[in-house]
C-alpha cells in the first residue's frame, strides 16, 4: 500500500526515528526497567504541561480518559461546554455512564465565552466542568487563559479539560490555568501512532474521586493513580510498552531538539499561513479569533466536491480530511500539527490550487 502524506486532524504522520522506537524489544511492565521508562516520561510529560500533577497513561484513545474524567470527579453534576463533535461525545459519555450532566453548545464555528461559563457555573448547580479546548470538527480553539479567570471563582468545581489535538501543538500551563485533569491522545500533535492516551490529575480531582462510588475499573482513576504513586510508575493491567519508548523518545525531540517555546511558534505559524490561503481563495469556517493553531476548518464557500479533490491529491501522494459529520462537503480540514514543517503545507496548497486550478 502506497503511503499517502497525511493532512488530516489524526492520525499525523509519524517520524520514522519515532516508528523505530515502537519497535523496541519488549520489557517486563513489572519491572525496574519498566518503572525507570514511565517515570522518565512522566516527568518529562509534566515539563510539557507545565505541572507537577502526576501523569497517568492509558492503552486507550483520549476517548477513555475523557470517560475517566467525567465519571470520577462528578458528585453532583457536570456542565459540558460543547464546541462541536468531540464536546457533543463528552456528554454522551457522560449519559452513557449514567453520569447527570447538562450540555451547553455553542453555534459551531465559535468559541466558549466567559460569561457563559460564569452564567452557569453561578447557580451552583454544578461540580465538575468540560471544555474542549482544541475542537477538530469546527477548527476551533477556545481561549483557555479567559475561561480560567472564571473557573477560579468557583473553588468547589473540578475543570477538565480535552486538549486531545492541541497538546504538544500550543502552548497549555496546566497549574498556572488551574486545569484538574488535562488530556490528549499519542496521534495528534505528540506525533505517535494511536494507541495511547494521558492525563495530568490535581490532587483536588482525586480527593472529588474518592468520594464517588462508581468509577468503573479499567478507568478508576484512584486506582490508577495508586499504582502510579505507590507502586512505583506502573499500572494495574498492561500498558502499552511500545507505545512508551517511543513517547519518551518523542518527547526528548520536542523538549531537547526542538524547544516548546520553538514549536508552539511553528504551529502557530504553519496555522497562519493556511489560514492565510483559505481566506485567499475560500472562507474560514470558525470566527478568526477562535481558528485553532492545530487544524484549520475551511468553509466550501467555491462548492468544489471535496470528494473528488482528496481523490485526485491521493494520486498524488497527500489526503486531507472532508468536513466532518453534518459539515461534510460543505468545509473540508487541513491539519498542521505534529511534525509537519510549512514547506510540508506549502507543497500541499500548491498542489490544490493545481487540481483546482485556482486564480485569485
Amino acid at each position: 500500500m502506497s503511503h499517502k502524506k497525511l493532512f488530516i486532524p489524526g492520525p499525523v504522520e509519524v517520524d520514522e526515528g519515532v516508528l523505530q522506537k515502537m519497535a523496541t524489544p519488549m520489557i517486563g511492565h513489572r519491572s525496574a526497567e519498566w518503572s525507570a521508562l514511565q517515570k522518565s516520561v512522566s516527568e518529562k510529560l509534566q515539563k510539557l504541561m507545565y505541572t507537577g500533577n502526576p501523569i497517568i497513561l492509558s492503552a486507550s484513545s483520549g476517548t477513555g480518559l475523557l470517560e475517566m474524567a467525567i465519571r470520577c470527579t462528578t458528585a453532583k453534576r457536570a456542565i459540558v461546554f460543547s464546541v462541536g463533535a468531540f464536546g457533543n461525545r463528552w456528554h454522551e459519555i457522560a449519559l452513557g455512564n449514567g453520569v447527570p450532566a447538562d450540555k451547553y453548545e455553542e453555534e459551531w464555528g465559535g468559541g466558549i465565552r466567559p460569561e457563559t461559563v460564569d452564567q452557569y457555573l453561578s447557580t451552583g448547580k454544578y461540580d465538575v466542568v468540560t471544555i474542549t479546548h482544541n475542537e477538530t470538527s469546527t477548527g476551533v480553539m477556545n481561549h483557555l487563559e479567559e475561561l480560567a479567570e472564571v473557573i477560579r471563582k468557583y473553588p468547589e468545581v473540578v475543570w477538565c479539560v480535552d486538549a486531545v489535538s492541541s497538546l504538544g501543538g500550543a502552548k497549555i500551563q496546566v497549574d498556572k490555568l488551574g486545569i484538574d485533569i488535562c488530556i490528549t491522545s499519542s496521534q495528534k500533535a505528540l506525533g505517535l501512532p494511536p494507541g495511547l492516551s494521558l492525563a495530568s490529575v490535581s490532587e483536588k480531582a482525586k480527593k472529588r474521586a474518592s468520594g464517588i462510588g462508581n468509577r468503573g475499573y479499567y478507568f478508576d482513576m484512584l486506582l490508577l493513580l495508586k499504582y502510579v504513586e505507590e507502586r512505583n510508575f506502573q499500572y494495574p493491567s498492561t500498558p502499552s510498552i511500545s507505545h512508551t519508548f517511543a513517547l519518551d523518545f518523542a518527547l526528548d525531540r520536542i523538549l531537547n531538539q526542538e524547544g516548546l517555546d520553538a514549536r508552539f511558534a511553528r504551529h502557530h505559524e504553519m496555522a497562519d499561513y493556511v489560514r492565510a490561503w483559505a481566506k485567499r481563495y475560500f472562507a474560514l469556517f470558525p470566527k478568526e479569533e477562535y481558528a485553532s493553531d492545530t487544524v484549520t476548518c475551511i468553509s466550501n464557500t467555491r462548492k468544489i466536491s471535496v470528494k473528488d479533490l482528496n481523490g485526485k491529491l491521493g494520486e498524488r501522494g497527500l489526503t486531507i480530511s472532508n468536513g466532518y459529520g453534518a459539515l461534510k462537503e460543505k468545509t473540508f480540514r487541513i491539519a498542521h500539527m505534529a511534525e509537519l514543517q510549512k514547506n510540508d503545507l506549502e507543497e500541499l496548497l500548491d498542489h490544490i490550487e493545481d487540481v483546482l486550478e485556482l486564480t485569485d
